[in-house]
């Protein structure tokens, strides 16, 4: 369930999708609903996160993905992923480009498409448990969400290729050495931070605070398509399909993790 409000200003957009918010149809049509809705006159500032125990999410939903190619007809694939990752870019953009201060909370897993998702915020804040990674290339693909224009738009492109080419995960100390992070916090003080930097932004000059995020965090238009025809070519070779049977048949409790 993903559920939000609006208070002085702030909206709070709490995801709740058990078990750890896979980011498939039912979240995307949720997101979607939520952006069709949002005040951007009213409000100021946006806090994201998440209610479910496991983390903030662990990614694209990849048992949705598995049965959506298996039961389609081969030569209907590139149609159903350019589909699917069309409305996901729509709505990973326009999330980035609110006119409002968004701030991510994130603790537990942060991985793959849960950690586009993240990078679509202005600031985010790490409890110490979080973990953040792009697992992709284990399945023969790379981030479809827009993960990589965004995360060389925030840190540098030595962190970038380490955590592409390896599939190794950083922690919080490390998101926050690096600038992936503004604050790192113990574990369950999350929101209470995130809830005072957004009442510290709610106190601006609206115009300006819209023209700063607009100069400062530009959308990476040309390398966001190139990514997208990267991963839809990618996606449709045989060793996706296969690296997903095994996911999808897995006894592991937690398959996402490397």
């Amino acid at each position: 369930m993903i559920e939000w409000s609006l208070i002085e200003g702030v909206y709070e957009l709490r995801l709740g999708v058990e078990p750890c918010n896979e980011i498939g149809t039912t979240m995307l049509a949720a997101l979607e609903r939520f952006l069709d809705q949002v005040d951007t006159e009213s409000a100021h500032a946006l806090v994201i996160r998440s209610t479910v125990r496991g983390g903030f999410s662990a990614g694209a939903d990849l048992r949705e993905l598995y049965e959506e190619l298996r039961q389609r007809p081969e030569r209907e694939h590139e149609d159903a992923l350019r589909e699917f990752i069309d409305r996901i870019h729509s709505v990973m953009d326009r999330l980035d480009m609110l006119p409002l201060t968004t701030i991510g909370v994130i603790h537990g897993i942060c991985f793959g498409g849960g950690f586009e998702l993240a990078l679509t915020c202005d600031i985010l804040i790490a409890e110490r448990s979080a973990r953040f990674g792009f697992p992709e290339l284990r399945l023969g693909i790379i981030p479809g969400f827009g993960g990589i224009p965004r995360l060389r738009r925030d840190v540098s492109n030595a962190v970038v290729r380490d955590l592409l080419l390896t599939g190794r995960s950083i922690n919080a100390k490390k998101a926050q050495q690096i600038g992936l992070v503004s604050q790192m916090v113990p574990t369950g003080e999350g929101l209470r931070a995130a809830m005072a930097t957004a009442r510290q932004a709610t106190k601006f000059d609206r115009e300006a605070a819209k023209t700063c995020k607009r100069f400062m965090k530009p959308l990476p238009v040309e390398e966001l398509a190139q990514e997208k025809e990267h991963f839809i070519r990618l996606a449709q070779r045989p060793v996706l399909k296969l690296a997903l049977k095994k996911f999808v048949e897995s006894d592991d409790p937690r398959p996402y993790l490397p």
